[in-house]
């Protein structure tokens, strides 16, 4: 069978294979709805090592955000549907903040301190790690966030029943953990670490450093996707256990333990994968 996996969506999950997607959403009158997409099958060239981990970036991304809008639309009533120039202005805002936030805030405090070298690129690193659990952590503490991080739970232990080959009950699912080694929250811990060795190797004035930071990104992504692709095919290997528990250790802030209902949720999308997998 296909590596099945997912996200979670707004009072909802998505799981996804190789050729089809499925999202599970629970609506207001707490009825639960399906949604399926046939997936398209992308030349060889698209599966290569490396290349593969920056198209997934991509493909995932946008995946994940069709997902979350149709997730969103149902919540909502037919005249407050998020419209096309919405969310290119809410994509183009939300990504400036990223690099402002993300790249440009830690890079220029880092500054401050070192001017070049591995320190530099080290604790450059640091700060940006330890922004992204500061934000981590407040989002979570927002509602709607956390019944995300509980949705996040339930997908997590779906998989972990699929993956063990235990019969798909909600009684079963409830027994497995929240973390799970393939989350998409251990690739960006993995991206942090490989973006402090790449960016070291970056040399000359401060401008080019900090273009560098942002035109290799597909670059981070790509190596850090190979890393995580070998962790969970050798998951017993003491080193690659090694390399993902930090990881395992950081979905303890984007996964919370979810309840029956939302499980429910997460198994009737994961059940519709299956079936369409057939």
């Amino acid at each position: 069978m296909q590596d099945i996996g997912g996200q979670a969506v707004i009072e909802g999950v998505m799981m996804k294979s190789n050729s089809n997607m499925a999202i599970a959403v629970r609506l207001p009158n707490k009825k639960i709805k399906l949604h399926t997409q046939k997936l398209k099958r992308f030349r060889k060239f698209w599966r290569l090592p490396f290349i593969r981990g920056i198209f997934q970036l991509i493909y995932i991304l946008v995946l994940g955000i069709k997902a979350i809008i149709w997730s969103s639309d149902q919540q909502l009533g037919k005249d407050e549907k998020i419209t096309g120039k919405e969310l290119a202005l809410t994509l183009i805002i939300s990504f400036g903040l990223v690099i402002v936030i993300f790249i440009a805030l830690p890079f220029f405090v880092t500054k401050i301190f070192f001017d070049t070298g591995f320190a530099f690129n080290l604790i450059d690193g640091i700060l940006r790690l330890v922004i992204f659990l500061i934000y981590i952590a407040f989002v979570g503490m927002m509602k709607d966030i956390k019944t995300l991080f509980q949705y996040h739970g339930a997908e997590h232990k779906c998989i972990h029943c699929l993956e063990a080959k235990q019969p798909l009950t909600i009684a079963n699912i409830r027994k497995f953990s929240t973390l799970h080694p393939r989350c998409g929250t251990a690739f960006i811990l993995i991206v942090f670490v490989i973006s402090i060795i790449v960016f070291s190797l970056i040399t000359g004035s401060w401008q080019l450093r900090l273009l560098s930071r942002i035109v290799l990104i597909p670059v981070v992504a790509g190596i850090s996707y190979e890393i995580l692709k070998l962790s969970a095919r050798f998951n017993r290997n003491i080193i690659m256990r090694a390399i993902t528990y930090p990881g395992l250790l950081l979905q303890k802030l984007t996964t919370k333990e979810p309840d029956e209902k939302q499980i429910e949720v997460a198994l009737a999308s994961l059940k519709q994968i299956l079936k369409l997998e057939k």
